[in-house]
């Protein structure tokens, strides 16, 4: 018999986990909480958690700091939930370790299909994967090879590389800096106008409508994501 995965919301706003814990009880989920970011560390050490949630508003220490504190000796998928709409916060957020953030006010049938895609992904990510399908896209990174609805495209090495790494985060922003870092190196990671240059020959290729992208999106300010088509459906039925 599967063990009930499980679900440590961290955040200090009372209504929000009046409103989480039974949404996510009903979706199938154990769900512990935690007002504030000591406690959350000391349930973190006391019993492994498949994903976390995590307000960036915490009474006792900033959010980052403690996705920073969590990511020191835990992989566990980190979603943050927050009110805060400013770019460098999401950035900040990702780059401590996070792996996706959704905004308040959120619909629960969003952040169900996050929750889903990050778990997913927790499976998946300790084995090397060699091929990728999103969408009518796949990719096979031992052969470098890259198709569209069964016909092969070209692509130059650093757009299969940008590609690639945009496909093992799938559902997940990656930031500007850290795909830079990842394609192109530590020098590299303030060339943002050089990597959406990249980023609109990408589509060219593989978007079925370039100037309207369904595959690769944009976040901006921050970075980019290969859409999850999971999330995508009930995002958009939810809103």
């Amino acid at each position: 018999m599967a063990l009930t995965p499980s679900i440590l919301v961290v955040d200090d706003e009372p209504q929000i986990q009046r409103f989480l814990k039974p949404s996510l009880t009903a979706a199938g989920y154990y769900v512990a909480q935690a007002l504030t970011a000591a406690y959350a560390l000391k349930a973190i050490a006391e019993r492994e958690y498949d994903l976390i949630l995590v307000d960036l508003g915490l009474p006792d220490l900033d959010g980052k700091d403690l996705i920073r504190s969590i990511r020191q000796k835990n992989a566990t998928a980190i979603i943050v939930l927050s009110a805060r709409e400013e770019e460098n916060e999401k950035i900040g957020a990702l780059d401590a370790g996070a792996d996706d953030f959704v905004n308040k006010p959120f619909s629960i049938g969003e952040l169900l299909a996050r929750i889903r895609a990050a778990m997913r992904r927790g499976h998946i990510e300790p084995m090397i994967q060699s091929r990728f399908q999103i969408g009518d896209v796949s990719i096979d990174t031992i052969r470098h090879d890259v198709t569209k609805a069964g016909k092969p495209i070209h692509l130059t090495p650093k757009e299969f590389d940008l590609l690639v790494v945009l496909a093992r985060h799938v559902g997940r922003v990656v930031t500007h800096r850290q795909i830079l870092k990842m394609v192109w190196g530590p020098a590299h990671v303030e060339d943002t106008q050089y990597l959406r240059v990249f980023i609109g020959q990408l589509r060219q290729k593989i978007e079925t409508t370039p100037q309207a992208p369904t595959l690769i999106q944009t976040e901006p300010g921050v970075g980019y994501r290969i859409a999850d088509s999971e999330i995508d459906l009930d995002s958009k039925i939810q809103r």
